[in-house]
């Protein structure tokens, strides 16, 4: 394999290193290794034009409603300030009529926002200022009945978010929620589900909250695709027992999945209050970075974690997904893809043999060049289309969708 084709993964899935590459081909890692938004909690760039930033809190003289008004999507908490949440894709859903509508929001400072009014993205995205701010999402629309969903594009790792209070201006009126989807899918996984650097450049940009996106991640395209509900719970660099051999950052994505606000280890998830259709798990990236010298506990913490999913979801099928990141080439002499599916396999078969039928592994082909890369060498927009096409033929198989 040539060189190139080494240094892509080799620096793909670069949560805690991102690199250069000397003439000499030679990696060299900079000194800060830790991702961190571009822009600092005090001087957050100013919100989109067309979401302007209107004060610390919305009018008081329009009508206003509480959380429960709100229809929600994800892993939200309710709390006496509101809805509190930090997984991407986490959306909120409004139905109201009137010309204009307005949301408070107490963020870190550090998220951006995706806006869509009657089913249409607007263009640009919203950038929250740290701590209580109103912004004006929609104005001088037309009369009559309006649907707006405000979706969370950045990654927990950048820091919660709640939601306090919103309203339709003077003379708008909140009206009753919509159904929810009938149908539901979670979706597990890391950097590339979280769709780290997707709007980047090239492979050559670094993390920044600006060019993650996750309306762009195959998982926000598989929920499109299928009209389903979709909960993502991903977390840049993090594996099923190792994130990347890090010997500080040592909590990995199974026991991060049991809670509601990841960052709160008193914050834990009811599985019960919603049951998905189906489980996409696409981790094992970092488990099998280079970083990390000892790979052999992974089969064994994959098959912990399939149980305990099928213990908290009885009837989901469960869709393993084979990392788009993961070579036999690289580390040479690793056979790290190789190892990666006997692991996951061994898992399945774990299950099988206990007369569970309804899981299944799903093989994502290896990103190539002609994709083109996003950031620090992550998935473009085309391999996250690819990664959603290839799951598309086994969930609408097994699911009868």
């Amino acid at each position: 394999m040539r060189r190139l084709t080494k240094l892509v993964l080799l620096f793909a899935f670069s949560f805690w290193v991102s690199g250069c590459v000397a003439a000499n081909g030679e990696v060299k890692a900079n000194a800060d290794t830790t991702p961190s938004s571009t822009h600092s909690n005090a001087e957050a760039p100013d919100p989109a034009p067309q979401f302007p930033l209107l004060g610390d809190a919305c009018s008081p003289d329009a009508e206003q409603f509480d959380a429960a008004h709100v229809q929600s999507f994800g892993r939200v908490e309710k709390t006496d300030a509101g809805l509190r949440f930090a997984w991407s894709g986490v959306a909120l859903g409004f139905h109201f009529r009137g010309s204009e509508f307005q949301i408070e929001l107490d963020d870190s400072g550090r998220n951006w926002f995706g806006v869509e009014i009657d089913g249409v993205a607007v263009p640009g995205k919203l950038s929250a200022y740290v701590g209580h701010r109103c912004y004006r999402l929609a104005q001088k629309l037309a009369p009559g009945e309006h649907h707006l969903r405000l979706t969370r594009l950045t990654e927990a790792m950048l820091g919660e978010t709640t939601f306090v209070r919103a309203n339709a201006g003077k003379d708008g009126e909140i009206l009753a929620l919509d159904p929810a989807p009938a149908r539901r899918l979670e979706v597990i996984g890391d950097s590339i589900t979280a769709a780290y650097g997707v709007e980047g450049e090239s492979r050559s940009c670094h993390f920044s909250s600006e060019t993650e996106n996750e309306s762009l991640s195959y998982a926000a395209i598989l929920g499109r695709h299928f009209g389903a509900e979709v909960s993502v719970v991903a977390w840049s660099g993090k594996g099923v027992f190792s994130n990347r051999g890090s010997t500080s950052d040592t909590i990995p994505m199974p026991v991060l999945w049991e809670r509601t606000l990841p960052n709160r280890d008193d914050s834990h998830w009811d599985f019960a209050s919603w049951q998905p259709d189906g489980v996409v798990i696409d981790l094992g990236t970092n488990d099998f970075a280079p970083e990390n010298h000892d790979k052999s506990p992974f089969a064994e913490a994959y098959r912990k974690f399939l149980a305990r999913l099928r213990q908290v979801y009885p009837k989901a099928a469960l869709f393993c997904a084979l990392s788009p990141l993961l070579s036999d080439q690289w580390p040479p002499g690793e056979n790290a893809r190789s190892t990666a599916r006997a692991g996951i396999e061994k898992a399945i078969d774990a299950l099988k043999a206990r007369g569970d039928s309804r899981v299944f592994l799903v093989e994502h082909a290896l990103e190539t060049d002609a994709e083109g890369w996003g950031c620090d060498w992550h998935p473009s927009r085309v391999a996250q289309k690819r990664m959603a096409d290839e799951l598309t033929g086994p969930i609408a198989k097994n699911l009868g969708w």
